[in-house]
């Protein structure tokens, strides 16, 4: 970096986790601010080092680019299993987070994330909402809104034929194994700022070995949804937010942790 003069400040550099690539997401994608805000807890934390990530298919697949760590690639909907056994080989070294789409995560990967909350994972799941298939063309998605028009449903989404979205964060919460299940949204600087301390959040919950967390990020896709960038985040707010709610669906601190086992062994 140039050497700042006497009235400059630095206020954006890239984070170290990041490396210095040009993007392929379409303009607008919300993976990028993702991607940052992900980085940058890596780095606030010192855990880049001993951090692997996992990517799975769709958009996803191509996180392995954008961060300066340890990757593995996980078939369709199979990340939380990878992340598992990398995990479980190094339970005191590593940390271990997969990052996912909600064509992957919440629908031919729907077995592997339910039971790798049950059984309480010591991983982090980055969860990307943006309700359709992005990389295969904007097909309809289990997170797809009722009524929704997507390229396999131009008529809406009918729920009497395909039934009803899938809310994956209220879901997971339910299970005994999970212990911080959280949504935030990507659409303004305000809920951004919401989402970063989520997701350290989440990979604390990791660090004190308090098992499965799981962050979901309401996200944008401007190409498959046919809107402008500006159109896409107004879409967000005023349409899935309502039916995604953003808050806490499961906050277990350490102390409610052993309470917990103690109740399971009694």
């Amino acid at each position: 970096m140039a050497t700042l003069q006497a009235n400059e400040q630095v206020v954006y550099q890239r984070p170290r986790a990041l490396t210095e690539v040009n993007t392929h997401y379409c303009p607008g994608c919300t993976h990028g601010v993702a991607h940052r805000l992900v980085a940058e807890v890596l780095d606030e934390m010192g855990l880049q080092d001993r951090t692997v990530g996992v990517a799975c298919v769709g958009c996803s697949v191509f996180a392995y680019n954008y961060f300066d760590i340890d990757w593995v690639q996980a078939p369709h909907g199979r990340a939380p299993a990878v992340a598992t056994g990398v995990k479980r080989s190094l339970p005191h070294d590593s940390i271990v987070f997969t990052y996912q789409g909600d064509g992957d995560l919440a629908s031919i990967g729907t077995a592997e994330i339910i039971h790798a909350a049950a059984r309480g994972e010591n991983i982090t799941v980055i969860y990307i909402n943006n309700a359709n298939y992005g990389m295969t063309g904007g097909q309809m998605a289990p997170t797809t809104l009722p009524g929704q028009k997507t390229t396999s449903s131009q008529t809406g989404r009918d729920v009497e034929l395909q039934g009803y979205p899938i809310r994956a964060a209220e879901l997971l919460a339910n299970l005994d194994g999970a212990s911080y299940v959280v949504r935030r949204s990507l659409h303004d600087p305000k809920n951004i700022r919401m989402a970063k301390k989520a997701i350290q959040t989440a990979f604390e919950t990791q660090v004190r070995g308090l098992g499965f967390s799981l962050v979901e990020l309401l996200s944008i896709c401007p190409t498959n949804w046919g809107m402008t960038p500006v159109e896409s985040l107004g879409w967000l707010n005023d349409h899935m937010i309502p039916y995604y709610p953003i808050g806490d669906f499961k906050v277990i601190s350490a102390l409610q942790k052993e309470t917990c086992a103690s109740k399971a062994e009694g």
